[in-house]
């Protein structure tokens, strides 16, 4: 997952605060626009409404981002962002998405501590001690923690009129919002029927009894694991548990290695690879077809 080495290696390799920004910028691009090699390009694409949102939760006001197509309803998504949290690039890809015909919630993970945005892009964390910044507020995101925002979150959901409360709700995440994934379907099963992964962190946890890779059993999901290819390198056995963790527990899950370095799939990343990101891109697209 994302750490303070990945980002000192990043920093190496040349990628200064000007250089990602052109790239992040770019990319950015691409996240909300069909794209010919993926999966909007024969959709026409609605008209959409989008809002800043809050509310309440066991342990404050959660904030967040909310986009669907005009009309509906729609089928809801729990997006969770990556370290880095709340931003253009996360707004992108929830628009993207809510193009497709689903209701999309961005939340602030660090609603706790902060308010809203807090970097511009990926370049502004890794540039400006965004990993020291957000380590205490990151510290506070327990399974506990994570599940009392799912049910919040998914209760705010249901309350609005651009979701179909007949359908089920997907949810997705990204580097540390993997996690974050699992948790949220053990949380609100009769309500989250998808989940998907993107380069989550810490899936597999030794010892821990709320691992999520633990929670299949308390879910009714199906899920997509979408894993790194350098993240699968250092923690090879990790894929191989969460099959097993799935078969066992009788949820159908597609857990895959990609051709992407971790951060692949989001598009002001350092890592952005976009064959692999619409390849991802999908399978999601499939995911939420099947269950939602």
């Amino acid at each position: 997952m994302c750490d303070e080495k990945q980002l000192a290696r990043w920093a190496r390799e040349g990628l200064n605060r000007r250089q990602f920004g052109m790239l992040s910028g770019a990319a950015a691009v691409g996240a909300c626009a069909p794209m010919a090699s993926g999966g909007d390009s024969d959709v026409t694409l609605p008209a959409m409404s989008e809002r800043q949102v809050s509310f309440a939760t066991e342990a404050g006001t959660m904030d967040g981002f909310f986009v669907a197509p005009v009309g509906g309803p729609w089928p809801a998504v729990l997006f969770w962002p990556d370290i880095a949290g709340l931003r253009e690039a996360k707004r992108n890809m929830a628009r993207r998405l809510a193009g497709r015909g689903y209701a999309v919630l961005v939340v602030n993970p660090y609603y706790r501590d902060v308010t809203g945005q807090q970097f511009q892009d990926f370049a502004d964390f890794a540039g400006n001690g965004g990993f020291g910044k957000v380590t205490p507020w990151r510290e506070k995101l327990t399974a506990q923690a994570i599940m009392a925002d799912a049910r919040a979150a998914v209760g705010w959901l249901d309350s609005q009129d651009e979701v179909d409360t007949s359908r089920g709700i997907g949810t997705q995440g990204y580097c540390m919002g993997g996690p974050f994934t699992f948790w949220s379907a053990a949380a609100v099963p009769d309500r989250i029927k998808g989940v998907a992964s993107f380069h989550g962190g810490g899936l597999v946890r030794e010892g821990d009894p709320m691992s999520p890779h633990r929670t299949f059993d308390d879910t009714q999901a199906r899920y997509l694991v979408a894993i790194a290819a350098d993240d699968d390198a250092k923690s090879p056995d990790s894929r191989g548990i969460l099959r097993d963790a799935a078969a066992k527990a009788g949820r159908p899950a597609v857990i895959e290695v990609y051709a992407g370095n971790h951060g692949w799939t989001v598009p002001d990343s350092p890592a952005y690879n976009q064959d692999a990101a619409e390849q991802a891109y999908g399978e999601l697209l499939r995911l939420y077809n099947a269950v939602l």
